[in-house]
């Protein structure tokens, strides 16, 4: 009989994993702010952290994409949280404002403020949370690659006068893990779904070029992982190789995978045999990087 109850047990145990454990709001005296978006999320954005079963001292803030239009926080949230907590990695997923076609929903900055505050409130938890912030990267996918690009190169340093207890913290990742990511909001490789949410349908000037982050490339930017397919007609594979020559011509330490096939949107590539492969090569790469 015990023989039977044990793996109903770990069975049970790992089911508990994949749940998160906690939930918090961005902004705890602003309950009314809205993600809103085309799904009209009434619920103020929030984080939600998924814990290792067995931590490896690094933790990941993920960036589901959407368009700017919504959040997808399944394959490219959720599913994602699950992956990397099972290789021991703190997952915390974020769900930022988004806007919407009628544009009555957020425009930027409220998505770029939504993330470094996350970052923030992610760091000042690490200790509690059992991992070290200084090992807490990002991964987004596409619209939410282009927001984890966005915390990669306009970070906000750490204040230690700060009144405000998170602003002691600095926004900068450890890493980034960009999936297919919107980067340029100018023709001919923009998504123009991703900057009319983002920016609005007659942006200010200048704007396109200040949110079109290979422009923004330093050599403060944190190592870079960047995965693509040649195929993607949604967000053209263009958006990558820019971001990533941006990388070189700074020095800054990154990776660039090129899948022939996939499209856009594959999340976790679970069905494809090299599609797949993404996941551990990321988990190598970050081992390489002493994370952990």
């Amino acid at each position: 009989m015990i023989k039977h109850v044990l793996p109903v047990v770990a069975l049970l145990c790992s089911l508990g994993a994949a749940q998160a454990q906690e939930k918090i709001y961005l902004y705890p005296n602003q309950p009314d702010l809205h993600i809103g978006g085309r799904n009209k999320i009434a619920d103020a954005p929030y984080i939600e952290h998924f814990s290792a079963p067995h931590k490896n001292g690094a933790a990941v803030l993920i960036c589901p994409g959407g368009g700017y239009a919504v959040v997808v926080d399944t394959y490219e949230g959720k599913e994602i949280a699950d992956f990397f907590t099972s290789k021991g990695y703190d997952a915390i997923v974020l769900h930022y404002r988004v806007n919407d076609e009628a544009q009555t929903g957020s425009r930027y900055p409220a998505a770029y403020n939504d993330v470094t505050t996350a970052m923030r409130i992610v760091k000042s938890k690490a200790a509690a949370w059992g991992f070290d912030p200084e090992k807490t990267g990002v991964i987004g996918f596409s619209a939410g690659g282009h927001l984890a690009s966005c915390l990669a190169t306009m970070q906000q340093p750490a204040n230690p006068q700060a009144a405000n207890a998170l602003e002691k913290w600095s926004t900068r990742p450890a890493f980034a893990i960009l999936m297919y990511p919107v980067i340029t909001m100018k023709a001919p490789y923009k998504h123009a779904g991703s900057t009319n949410m983002l920016l609005g349908p007659d942006p200010a000037p200048g704007m396109t070029d200040s949110l079109s982050t290979n422009e923004r490339v330093t050599a403060q930017t944190p190592p870079t992982m960047l995965v693509h397919a040649t195929d993607d007609k949604v967000v053209p594979v263009e958006n990558s190789l820019m971001f990533y020559e941006a990388l070189k011509k700074n020095g800054v330490k990154a990776t660039l995978h090129i899948y022939d096939h996939g499209g856009h949107g594959f999340g976790l590539g679970k069905k494809d045999p090299v599609l797949q492969s993404w996941p551990e090569l990321c988990i190598g790469w970050l081992q390489s990087l002493g994370m952990p």
